[in-house]
């Protein structure tokens, strides 16, 4: 994950086994600091297994608990499809970009 000025983060390359443990530490730091509303820009992001769903569902729960919300930004078609199948996308809110996600 880098950062980026602003509210938001990126995440690029894959989520899976390997690369959810250091995007779980990056996130629920910046919950541990008060962080609430976060913005995460998935848009570097060809591929996400079920580690990578269940982050992110984990993650939402943890921000909700203090009334804050957590969006994804979602542009690749395959992740996408993977929300919606599962039906995630109802829970986190799926936008196209960071500035739609802002709004």
């Amino acid at each position: 994950m880098t950062r980026r000025a602003g509210p938001s983060s990126e995440v690029h390359g894959e989520v899976d086994v390997s690369t959810v443990p250091p995007i779980s530490k990056y996130m629920n730091t910046c919950i541990d600091t008060g962080r609430y509303h976060l913005i995460v820009d998935l848009a570097g992001v060809p591929f996400m297994d079920s580690m990578g769903l269940e982050l992110f569902v984990t993650i939402g729960k943890g921000i909700r608990v203090h009334a804050g919300d957590l969006r994804l930004v979602i542009t690749n078609p395959n992740v996408l499809q993977i929300f919606r199948i599962t039906n995630l996308h109802r829970s986190l809110p799926t936008y196209d970009s960071v500035e739609t996600a802002m709004e």
